[in-house]
């Protein structure tokens, strides 16, 4: 059914991917509510449909990682939550709600299959994946990573890329890195960052922008909003686009601590 066992769909600002296992596939992650039709055109021009995914894992429920989680299981997908996520399912309800966002659609409970973490090993079996679902908190106390031990591949949604790691030392960020480190991963597929290759312990080379004008523009953006700035004030001073203010505003204020090359690792258009 797919030419390879992990496939990134591009179609929005986050990483979206499917595994392939010998008895089923799991999609990891979705986009923000209305990118559903993007979805259906990124399967297709993988040569795949809804209908061959089994099911869907989100690395926890913030708005950019389950908009669309509902329109995909309404078309036959089996949403899975982990047991630590169970009573976070709806916390970005009111959200969508505030913004007005008619294209968001609630998740169903009965859309859901619960499993413990501790059991993940063999719901993932199930599928013919050799691997576990780990609980990361950092970003969110709902957090959870997918490991692949075949291909020693560790899927970490918004958990903070490794070359952040000296901002976040004494942290459950820390900790669960920690955690993830002791499986000796050769590469970690992030929510929004680049994929990474490791070397040595764990190693991540910190990334550098290809681009000094817009790295330096991020940066006067964030200072700006520490300041207190409206967009109105920031586009002012900036002269930056409204679309890209937003969403470096959206990626600085829910990601702690986030560094600059981050926040332009989190909001590369995809698809490009």
């Amino acid at each position: 059914m797919f030419s390879k066992p992990i496939i990134e769909l591009k179609y929005s600002n986050t990483n979206t991917y499917l595994i392939k296992g010998k008895k089923g596939s799991l999609l990891f992650d979705t986009g923000w509510a209305g990118t559903f039709p993007q979805l259906c055109r990124a399967l297709g021009e993988n040569k795949l449909k809804l209908q061959d995914i089994s099911y869907l894992l989100i690395s926890h429920f913030h708005p950019d990682h389950m908009g669309i989680a509902q329109e995909i299981a309404n078309s036959g997908v089996t949403i899975v939550a982990s047991d630590v996520q169970a009573e976070y399912i709806h916390s970005s309800d009111h959200i969508f709600e505030k913004e007005k966002d008619s294209d968001f659609v609630p998740i169903d409970d009965s859309s859901i299959r619960l499993v413990n973490v501790s059991e993940s090993r063999s719901f993932l079996g199930e599928l013919g994946i050799s691997g576990e679902i780990i609980h990361t908190p950092g970003h969110s106390d709902d957090s959870i990573s997918l490991w692949l031990e075949k291909e020693r591949a560790l899927f970490v949604g918004d958990l903070n890329p490794l070359y952040e790691l000296d901002m976040h030392k004494g942290t459950q960020i820390e900790e669960s890195w920690s955690g993830l480190l002791k499986l000796d991963p050769k590469t970690v597929y992030y929510g929004h960052a680049m994929t990474a290759k490791l070397t040595g312990k764990g190693v991540q080379t910190k990334q550098k922008s290809d681009n000094a004008d817009t790295y330096a523009l991020v940066k006067k953006i964030m200072k700006l909003i520490d300041k207190g700035c409206d967009d109105v004030t920031i586009q002012q001073k900036t002269g930056a686009d409204k679309v890209f203010i937003h969403d470096v505003a959206r990626m600085y204020l829910t990601h702690q601590n986030v560094s600059v090359q981050g926040i332009l690792d989190r909001i590369e258009i995809k698809g490009k």
